[in-house]
């Protein structure tokens, strides 16, 4: 009696110790091999194997063995529908005690060559749900009793719990490295967007980057071409993510080599042509980026643009808003695209205002778009203002608006300001 007890005692105490894997930090095929050998070493059989369904290809892989060999573990593919896994599957603990007999055993030549006699079955659920089955195996005939039954049991149960913690923590892991993977993409794209409006005699700058998500796919450069010309890019990669930063990091360095060579000269169509074919060769299909490009000459007060499926820039002067729409389709649908230049003489106290869709796509709590007509609003009501106040006006009234909604999308804004004094 008591030798009976201290073997009892003795299997609680292993099963026990399953526990410590459902809350280890183990990768899911340590766990399984783990579990695999403590199967045997609990129920004192010959060997275990371990199976987990596949759902889309609907038979049940092995992903663990302990005491069986691996031309055993290869000997062929075990489906869902095998009539020992549906009945385990069901619920039952399905005995075979003799396999070299049994009709419901597929691969009998296998299972004799392996010394294989009897097998136990039981399926490993977790919520109810079948995610693989645990089997025993014994050289033995009619090994398996009322006992072994209650054993595997509880063993299959650690090990369903086991399994699952092991996939969650593996999912856990790899969202993690994601994530930082993410933050760091993000850092290198804002090192990207300049820190710092430039300087220029005649203007005065100011911008903002808010971004919706670590990456993205806004992008707003300035390039001094000389001492009192420069060239404004503002644009919008389709999509979110490392997907839309990695082609905006393709996109802002052809921009930056294409202006170069354009140098001395006020020809903005050759550049926009040689940036559309750019997009169109790198982009993948559905893939395109919208642009806005200016050069503003601020010693002659003249700015050429294209705006290429963007936003329009708005133009406010006394009061008035005239949107500079003057362009074409976005970049990365026709390479033989043609585009439209626009040429806006300036005056002194214009404001220029360059912005993405995400700032005037803005929702607030009830799903109502902060939307175009109050910006234009907001525009008209702080055009008197330096630039880089008023560019913060036109953020805070749309702050008012939203409120603590969460955001979809990024938000890129450029004001430029007309000063002769």
């Amino acid at each position: 009696m008591a030798d009976k007890t201290d073997k009892q005692l003795e299997r609680d105490e292993k099963i026990y110790q399953l526990s410590t894997l459902v809350a280890g930090r183990f990768s899911l095929q340590e766990v399984l091999d783990r579990l695999a050998e403590a199967a045997v070493k609990i129920t004192g059989v010959k060997a275990c194997s371990i199976r987990l369904l596949d759902a889309d290809a609907g038979d049940l892989k092995m992903r663990s063995t302990y005491g069986l060999s691996e031309e055993y573990r290869n000997k062929g593919v075990v489906s869902k529908n095998d009539p020992v896994i549906e009945a385990a599957f069901e619920g039952q603990a399905v005995v075979l005690d003799d396999m070299r007999i049994d009709g419901r055993v597929k691969y009998k030549e296998a299972t004799i060559k392996e010394g294989l006699v009897s097998q136990l079955t039981v399926a490993m659920k977790f919520r109810d749900k079948a995610i693989g089955v645990l089997r025993l195996y014994s050289p033995k005939a009619k090994r398996f009793y009322e006992e072994d039954i209650h054993l595997a049991r509880a063993v299959a149960s650690q090990c369903a719990l086991a399994i699952t913690n092991a996939k969650l923590y593996a999912e856990a892991v790899e969202g993690a490295r994601i994530a930082e993977q993410m933050r760091l993409a993000g850092i290198v794209q804002r090192k990207m967007i300049p820190r710092e409006a430039p300087r220029i005699s005649g203007l005065d700058v100011a911008a903002k980057y808010i971004p919706c998500f670590d990456v993205g796919g806004d992008f707003y450069d300035f390039l001094k071409v000389c001492d009192d010309r420069i060239v404004v890019l503002i644009a919008d990669v389709m999509g979110k993510g490392i997907p839309a930063a990695l082609m905006m990091s393709c996109f802002r360095g052809a921009a930056r080599a294409y202006v170069r060579g354009q140098c001395g000269t006020d020809s903005v169509a050759p550049v926009i042509d040689m940036l559309n074919k750019t997009v169109c060769a790198e982009c993948d299909e559905g893939q395109f980026i919208t642009l806005f490009y200016a050069l503003i000459d601020a010693k002659n007060m003249k700015m050429t643009y294209c705006c290429c499926g963007h936003e329009p820039t708005l133009l406010i002067r006394k009061g008035h808003i005239t949107d500079l729409d003057a362009g074409g389709l976005v970049l990365g649908v026709d390479p033989d695209a043609e585009y439209e230049v626009g040429t806006v003489n300036l005056q002194t106290g214009d404001s220029i205002l360059f912005y993405t869709d995400g700032l005037i796509d803005a929702m607030n709590f009830d799903d109502q778009l902060w939307g175009k007509e109050n910006l234009l609003a907001a525009a008209k009501k702080f055009a008197h203002e330096p630039a880089e106040t008023m560019m913060n006006d036109i953020l805070r009234y749309r702050r008012r608006f939203v409120g603590l909604a969460n955001q979809i999308d990024d938000t890129s804004i450029v004001v430029i300001k007309t000063d002769r004094t």
